[in-house]
């Protein structure tokens, strides 16, 4: 178990964290023809868009309430009510996702309330949902607020009806969490659909953001996504797959209104959890393992005997949010590696699980200062670590959010049996490239002297 540092001091220096704004925001972008609009200033929502367009490298579509200085102080109930009503009017979305910023939450912004005002002002528009939810900056991270996003579209959405839940014996909700790439999503679908069943994706950024030509050149509304009216008969699935612990919360609620059973999992990294996934989608299916994936496991096993002489003992610094850090550290642990350092932007259950001495609640100059003392063959964090990487002199692993100096970062596969095999090879290509230790020959040994070799470089006679 590891031990929770708590901030010491009374500012960031080198800010990890991504606000819960951008968080909620990313959440409402997975559904299709939604549109987010932050309650907060022009430079709240100008800078998460920036986020995102540098990320994905697409267009973004985004709104904002537009709070100024007269707004903050006398009150920013009418640009509310007057943004949803133009939105409605104007864009006619499926969704409108309406996350609090900073800024409105200082002022203490009752939001749902707000959009009650709204529906009493302007009945014709109750057939388009908003999805009120507070994510205030000065808290939490990406990753919460993406989860709170999550909970609010389940709260609001999904209706309460417990009578309904299996009349879609191969349907399948997926709660997929702030970590997962749409490259991830992606292959997850894959595979649920491989055992024959039909994988609902709250909220689905594999299919919103995954960097597809469209016929228009611009759109004022999410392209892609989870269809509204599918949230909807979320309670008509036969189960719920969680994928990562910063949606519990989520996963609880939406079992308590539909009674859909669920299967939990704090990550899909690393041949023990992977098995755990394939395994519930045997047992919801009543179908065999399908001999692809068998054959992909088998490959993780080999990919794992080839890297473990090059990342056995190598000492790795991870920097994230949690329910990243955690799979990451995890997987890393798995195959003898050290996390000698370890940092986190907000607090969560599951940090308490990363095979790790401490955790530190903190910032990169935390990391940086860990490191130093600590040491490290390589970091694994987003973008923001690139200088501290190179002050250090160590290579940069980047996973998360935002990853805006590496093409095609975004669409990365991290999980399952193909994920893992790939990180596996570039940790170990990494931590080589950086000269910590050479490629081991024996590969081609065996094929030498046969499997007398073998056996003997299983007893460590090759180095």
């Amino acid at each position: 178990m590891a031990e929770i540092i708590k901030r010491n001091k009374a500012l960031a220096v080198n800010p990890l964290k991504v606000s819960q704004p951008v968080g909620a925001s990313l959440a409402f972008l997975g559904i299709h023809r939604a549109l987010p609009m932050m309650h907060g200033s022009q430079g709240c929502t100008a800078f998460a868009k920036v986020f995102f367009v540098r990320h994905f490298r697409e267009p973004i579509p985004l709104q904002t309430t537009a709070m100024d200085q007269s707004a903050t102080v006398m009150g920013a109930d009418d640009n509310v009510v007057l943004g949803l009503k133009t939105i409605a009017e104007k864009n006619k979305p499926a969704l409108i996702g309406l996350p609090t910023t900073g800024l409105s939450e200082t002022q203490g912004t009752d939001i749902r309330r707000l959009v009650k005002e709204f529906r009493e002002q302007n009945p014709e528009y109750d057939a388009i949902p908003v999805v009120p939810v507070n994510t205030p900056d000065f808290t939490g991270c990406l990753e919460s607020g993406f989860a709170l996003a999550v909970k609010a579209m389940i709260e609001f959405v999904v209706p309460e009806d417990t009578t309904r839940v299996g009349r879609r014996k191969k349907q399948v909700n997926i709660l997929a969490g702030a970590h997962l790439t749409p490259g991830d999503l992606e292959h997850i679908k894959e595979l649920v659909e491989a055992f024959g069943l039909r994988p609902l994706v709250l909220p689905d950024i594999g299919d919103a953001l995954d960097g597809h030509l469209t016929e228009s050149a611009f759109s004022p509304l999410t392209v892609g996504g989870t269809p509204v009216g599918d949230i909807a008969i979320m309670g008509e699935s036969a189960a719920t797959l969680v994928l990562g612990r910063s949606l519990y919360d989520s996963a609880d609620l939406l079992k308590t209104r539909t009674s859909v059973p669920d299967f939990r999992f704090d990550s899909l990294m690393g041949l023990e959890n992977v098995d755990a996934f394939v395994a519930a989608l045997a047992e919801i299916s009543g179908q065999p393992v399908p001999e692809r994936i068998e054959r992909q496991r088998d490959q993780l096993q080999d990919a794992m005997v080839d890297t473990h002489f090059m990342l056995g003992f190598a000492k790795v610094a991870i920097a994230g949010d949690p329910d990243l850090l955690y799979g990451m550290a995890r997987l890393v642990a798995d195959m003898g590696c050290e996390v000698s350092a370890a940092v986190a932007p907000s607090k969560s259950s599951v940090l308490v699980d990363v095979p790790a001495a401490e955790v530190k609640l903190g910032d990169l100059e935390d990391l940086e200062k860990t490191i130093r003392q600590n040491g490290a063959d390589l970091i694994i964090c987003n973008s923001h670590a690139a200088d501290t990487a190179h002050r250090l002199g160590l290579p940069l692993y980047r996973a998360g959010f935002p990853q805006y100096d590496l093409i095609g970062g975004y669409q990365k596969l991290w999980v399952g049996y193909r994920g893992t095999r790939q990180t596996l090879f570039d940790l170990a290509n990494l931590v080589v490239a950086n000269g910590h230790h050479e490629v081991p020959v024996y590969r081609s040994i065996y094929a030498e002297q046969g499997e007398e070799a073998h056996e003997t470089s299983q007893a460590g006679s090759f180095h």
